[in-house]
Parts: C-alpha cells; structure tokens; sequence
C-alpha cells in the first residue's frame, strides 16, 4: 500500500502538500486500513426489491476519522505554542515544525518569521500564489477570517492532487484547510491535510480551536 508522506512546498508558503510513495524503509505509516478503522462498506445498502436496507452497516467515506478518537495535547520543546491532535498518530519534527500523520490524514504546524500581521490579501498573492505554482491541480475555495478560541487566525481552503503513487503513477485529490495564526512577528501556520470527501469538520475544529501560543 501507499506510505503517506508530507512535504514542505516553499519557506513562504509554510504549508504541506500530500505524496504517497511506495518506496521501502520509510518511518511513516502506510496508507493500509486495520480492520475497525473506517473504510468504505463492501456490503450493499438496498435490498434485493431495490429499497434501503435501513441494518446495512453505516457506509464512511476512506479517510474519515473514527468519532470516538481521542486527542493529546502536545508542545514542542521550545515551549512556543500547544495544539491537541488524535492520539496514536505518527508525529515527525519537533519545534518550528511538526507534523502528524494517520492513513490518509495529516496535520502540519509550522512557525515562520513574518514581521507584519498578515491578511487575506496578502495570503491571497503571496503564499497562496507560491503555493499554487508548486502544487498539481490547485484550486483554490474560500480565504476567511474566523475567531477561534485561541484567537483570529486567516483560514485558506483548497483543492490539489496527491503526488502520484510510485507503484501505481495514480494520484488522489486532496482537501486542505491552512490556518494561519499570527502573533509578535511570528505566523503559526496548522494545515489540515484529508481526502477530498472525508467528513472531519469536528476533529479538525478540535485542532484548531485548540491552538494556543504560550510564548
């Protein structure tokens, strides 16, 4: 099976972009599904006269993250910022940057310098734009601004393709939400990484509304 991977695209982009790659030896986790975890259901939803069958088992879109995750808290060791991820996932990096994987699921924070508090329109022609040009496929969707419990953050969300499969050539399409928290000449940056039609809108609102900067 793939392994799942996450890349840096650009100092100024500060955000991640999706390879899947078969090659040997790799520290991360691979893109296989242990039984329990949600996969799409190989038994039919409808009955042989054509209708529901309302005891078929719930079908989850491959990526969904399971509802009854739970998340821990980490900092890294310069003590910069704490933000809470679901337990069990492969962490890579500490400090400026971190990164967690699981399946086809990742979170990336990273820390860059930025002397002026950025905004939707300077993400809009500057990072995104790098972004963009380094990305297959991109596609960019709505730049807000929301009002999280650890505070204003600039939040990007878009559409790009995976790096293709090394075995297969194959690449998926790729959802991304790129928040970007700013604070003292400094941007946090928490990219949420899934499968374009996984349903984590709660567990990605956990992480987010749980980034703090504690320096």
């Amino acid at each position: 099976m793939a392994t799942f991977r996450v890349q840096a695209i650009g100092a100024m982009a500060a955000v991640a972009a999706v390879a899947f790659a078969g090659c040997a030896g790799s520290t991360q986790k691979t893109g296989s599904l242990p039984s329990g975890t949600a996969t799409v259901s190989s038994v039919s939803s409808s009955t042989a006269s054509g209708g529901v069958d309302p005891n078929a088992p719930e079908v989850k879109q491959i990526g969904d993250i399971p509802d009854n995750a739970k998340f821990v808290a980490y900092s890294p060791t310069n003590g910069m910022y704490s933000v809470t991820f679901p337990e069990g996932w492969s962490r890579t990096g500490d400090g400026d940057k971190v990164s967690f994987t699981d399946k086809l699921n990742a979170i990336e924070v990273s820390i860059v310098a930025k002397s002026s508090q950025p905004t939707i329109a300077t993400i809009t022609s500057d990072d995104l734009k790098v972004l963009a040009a380094h990305t297959g496929n991109f596609k960019l969707g709505e730049v807000t601004t929301v009002s999280l419990t650890g505070g204003s953050a600039i939040v990007a969300k878009y559409e790009i393709d995976s790096a293709p499969n090394s075995v297969t050539g194959k690449s998926i399409r790729v959802a991304v939400e790129r928040y970007e928290f700013w604070k003292n000449g400094k941007s946090a940056v928490v990219t949420l990484i899934g499968a374009v039609g996984a349903d984590n809108v709660d567990p990605w609102r956990k992480v987010t509304d749980s980034f703090r900067w504690t320096k």
